[in-house]
């Protein structure tokens, strides 16, 4: 993954999320007869600029990608013409200013939404729920799993993909409590065992919870033979392709994929030699596995993915694919259960439960966005939900100048039947911005300590 395509997948991210976070405030504003002089996706100098519709609103590409806004026309900035003073901002009754903030992170919701309910829609194939035998002295271990079982439900509600039986554990380990899981063996046996989470060390949420716990997705021996080769990869730029089969890795057999897992990971940032067979054809590739962390450990990747037997791909995959209705409930569950989840992270972060080291900066979610995008376009737009679900999580914290903050202003002046006072709005505005600034460089001393530390 080269550093150009990870700042382009960075760059198509921010400005997805803000063009469809500010095009919320743009919207609802126009829709209450608000005039908006100014549509920006970044700040400072502009780079492209047009004027369109009635009012000849100025649309703005600017220098700095980090942000966007929608100026509106406001007599608190500038003066306003008398004919057109009825369509100022600061003219608006409370409800119709609540809505305009609110339609921000509003659409940013939206947008998860409507992510979430096409994927659910065209259908993807993701791993069932089968459990590998647990490690010693796991908790998977003292309650009974043994590897092979089928988790088909837990505490009662149906669970078909690893991805649902991954998020239900997090959540019961954010909150400390038990979890039922209801289990079909090899043999079709029924069974139930509990995991009792209410000692799990909330601080370690930031881990791989699973693998903590005991519970690992069963993975078939499988031979070492090339199925996908992720574009862009290391792999890909060696020359690997679909259908190679790897022999040795500088002279060590590799008789398994696991094998052939293992030592590439082995090696993060450090030629090998691999030793392939294609077709009728054997040679030498030299490869250099990517240097990435992974639960604060260096470890090498090249970009590949197994070939799966179809009697194996039977067992382990399940074709997961909702109607429109059912498609669209679903989305909105899922985004809620998000965002609450967030919520519930970032309060555990302020009462010192959860570590700080799980908030995330530029450079954190630029990663993300490059691995996603390699990935191809279904874990890009997932990525991208899961961020506008943050920013919209973000952004309705009641700290000035946040949308969250107005709206806090607001109700304070529906509570009092006058708006606050410019000298509370001016140390709010303040204490809001010194306690951003601190949030980004928490997260940005967390983007180096991953960057450099691992």
């Amino acid at each position: 993954m080269t550093l150009l395509h990870t700042v382009a997948s960075f760059i198509v991210a921010l400005g997805v999320l803000i063009v469809v976070h500010e095009y919320g405030h743009y919207l609802v504003a126009r829709l209450c007869g608000v005039k908006v002089l100014r549509f920006s996706v970044g700040f400072g100098r502009p780079l492209a600029t047009w004027r369109k519709g009635r009012d000849q609103t100025e649309w703005v590409i600017a220098a700095i990608p980090f942000g966007g806004y929608v100026k509106m026309l406001d007599e608190r900035e500038a003066p306003v013409a008398p004919r057109e003073a009825a369509r100022a901002f600061n003219r608006q009754g409370v409800l119709k200013r609540s809505l305009i903030v609110t339609a921000g992170p509003a659409f940013n919701f939206l947008f998860a939404i409507a992510v979430y309910a096409g994927l659910y829609m065209v259908g993807l194939p993701e791993a069932r729920p089968v459990l590998a035998e647990p490690p010693a002295a796991t908790l998977a271990k003292a309650a009974g799993v043994r590897g092979g079982e089928l988790v088909r439900a837990i505490d009662g509600q149906p669970v078909a993909t690893w991805q649902e039986l991954r998020w239900r554990v997090l959540q019961a380990a954010l909150q400390r409590e038990p979890l039922s899981l209801e289990l079909i063996s090899t043999r079709d046996q029924i069974s139930s065992v509990t995991l009792d989470l209410r000692d799990y060390p909330a601080a370690e949420v930031e881990s791989d919870v699973l693998e903590r716990i005991g519970l690992r997705l069963y993975r078939p021996t499988l031979e070492p033979v090339l199925g996908q080769v992720v574009s862009g990869g290391a792999a890909e730029r060696a020359g690997l392709e679909q259908g190679d089969r790897v022999t040795h890795i500088d002279g060590r057999p590799v008789p398994t994929w696991e094998d052939l897992v293992r030592e590439v990971r082995r090696r993060p940032g450090r030629e090998a030699a691999l030793r392939i067979e294609r077709g009728e054809l054997s040679m030498t590739l030299q490869v250099t596995p990517e240097d990435v962390a992974v639960n604060g450990e260096r470890i090498g990747r090249i970009g590949a993915a197994p070939e799966i037997p179809a009697a194996h791909a039977e067992r382990i995959f399940v074709q997961v694919r909702h109607g429109p209705l059912d498609s669209l409930v679903q989305a909105v569950a899922k985004t809620w259960d998000i965002s609450v989840f967030s919520l519930r992270m970032l309060g555990r972060m302020l009462l010192g439960q959860v570590s700080w080291k799980n908030l995330s900066g530029p450079v954190t979610i630029a990663d993300f966005a490059g691995q996603s995008a390699q990935l191809g376009w279904i874990p890009y737009l997932t990525f991208l939900a899961l961020i506008s679900i943050s920013l919209g999580v973000l952004n309705l914290l009641p700290i000035p100048p946040l949308d969250g903050g107005h709206l806090m202003f607001y109700a304070v002046e529906i509570l009092k039947g006058s708006p606050a006072s410019d000298r509370a709005i001016e140390f709010g505005q303040r204490v809001g911005i010194a306690l951003l600034l601190v949030l980004m460089a928490f997260a940005f001393y967390n983007d180096l300590t991953r960057l450099f530390a691992g």
